[in-house]
């Protein structure tokens, strides 16, 4: 029977009180030492076995998973019955990969030996559903590319978690620069002024699941982490890829050329590490980090600059500590079109949430622009009912009922849900395996050239 049925009929099933034997996707999850590893079992779906397999080694990060799994079983709206079986030893990967007690692998922690465990998931012959990045370094993008060849050779899915292409100003900016009549087409761009940037600020301090997140103390240790852009980078690469060229498969030795690329260090003092990590004090890997006066340097701000077929496009990652009181983690973006650029703010002025806003091209013909971009909001208020426009000084902005704005958590179930869809069809779309390669030559190949700057 195709997996494709065994889903229709897992998911019939389920309604009248499934057993095991029914669920076509079984999930194990590899040393889940990331939040992330959690966030893909916040809401349960019909198709997939509740028993999930962990298997980890002893730590505060296990812990703080089981923990989260907890709080969502018994949480008062819609709780969740994830019934956790965990196998704790210093062998857990051999033992995930001699038990087969699942078919999909859920990876989401340190990503120092994060391709290690994709390949020897993909070897065992499972499916993989991987946090973000999958590969950190050069040496990690070449055993990736030779993970993908050996993922269709064994006839499993091997996909990174995107959460930002369900971010609704991005995706409606994304559909906007598919109207000719507004956007126009993308200018080429120059190094110093791309046709495509996009900026993400993220914090060490914050909340998540509404209580104050814990990090591990290796989240401060890029070889542990990754550097800016072979980590959060890989999700800003991903939507110039995806924003810029839907469903184009682009390859990696071809369409792209990494430009310049850079980093540079957000200092953390000694009461800052204490307030993100509970510990008093710096573990000895990051000794090595650690200036004369005591301030942690961590490396987790860059940026690069590349050409995709033909365009320029800049992305640029900053951590700080914490966010402004009322703040939280903030994305900006512009699409430079011939005839608009789309804008995505999420400043002060917006009250810290992202707005996207239409900037029309100096012209005479601002009343036959007008009348392009309220007719290009009505045909995408089909899909989106209620969405509209309102100026906003010189810029039109998009407005869009709250109802959209869902919060990055959920996210995390709309990209399972996604995988699933692919799982049961038994393939990706033709162009996710291609694109995810070249995204990840884009960020390790801009590792490289950040640290041969001299």
């Amino acid at each position: 029977m195709k997996l494709k049925s065994i889903v229709t009929m897992a998911t019939t099933l389920a309604t009248f009180g499934a057993t095991a034997a029914d669920y076509s996707v079984r999930l194990l999850t590899l040393d889940p030492g990331h939040f992330h590893a959690g966030l893909v079992q916040k809401m349960m779906y019909p198709q997939v076995d509740p028993v999930v397999h962990v298997y980890a080694p002893q730590g505060p990060e296990l812990e703080d998973h089981l923990k989260r799994i907890e709080s969502f079983n018994t949480r008062a709206d819609q709780p969740t019955h994830w019934d956790t079986k965990t196998y704790i030893g210093a062998d857990f990967l051999d033992r995930m990969v001699r038990d087969k007690a699942g078919n999909v692998v859920v990876i989401s922690g340190s990503n120092l030996r994060k391709t290690e465990y994709i390949d020897k998931s993909i070897a065992a012959g499972f499916n993989v559903l991987a946090d973000k990045p999958m590969a950190i370094t050069p040496e990690g993008f070449t055993l990736l590319r030779q993970d993908f060849e050996k993922a269709q050779q064994k006839k499993v899915l091997l996909y990174d978690i995107m959460t930002e292409r369900f971010e609704i100003t991005t995706i409606l900016q994304r559909e906007l620069s598919r109207h000719p009549e507004v956007f126009g087409q993308f200018v080429t761009g120059t190094p110093e002024q791309p046709a495509v940037f996009t900026e993400s600020v993220h914090h060490y301090s914050k909340e998540v699941a509404g209580k104050p997140l814990v990090r591990p103390a290796w989240f401060f240790d890029v070889k542990q982490q990754g550097e800016a852009i072979p980590d959060v980078g890989t999700h800003l690469v991903d939507l110039v890829q995806w924003g810029c060229f839907p469903g184009q498969a682009l390859d990696w030795r071809k369409d792209v050329k990494v430009l310049a690329a850079t980093r540079w260090a957000t200092a953390i003092n000694p009461a800052q590490f204490k307030k993100a990590t509970g510990l008093d004090n710096y573990p000895s890997y990051l000794k090595p980090y650690v200036d004369s006066k005591g301030i942690l340097q961590v490396y987790s701000c860059g940026d690069v600059t590349w050409q995709v077929k033909g365009i320029h496009a800049k992305v640029r990652v900053i951590w700080n500590f914490e966010a402004p009181p009322g703040a939280k983690d903030m994305h900006s973006s512009v699409m430079r079109g011939t005839r608009a650029d789309l804008l995505i703010k999420q400043g002060p002025e917006q009250k810290y949430a992202p707005t996207l806003y239409v900037d029309a091209r100096p012209g005479p013909a601002t009343a036959e622009f007008e009348k392009s971009l309220q007719a290009a909001i009505q045909t995408l208020a089909a899909t989106y009912p209620r969405i509209g426009l309102q100026k906003a000084g010189n810029l039109w902005q998009v407005t869009i009922p709250e109802k959209y704005s869902v919060g990055h958590e959920a996210h995390f179930s709309q990209v399972t849900e996604n995988y699933l869809k692919f799982l049961s069809e038994g393939k990706l779309p033709d162009w996710e395996v291609p694109n995810m390669i070249t995204k990840y030559f884009v960020t390790t190949e801009a590792y490289r050239l950040s640290h041969a700057r001299k």
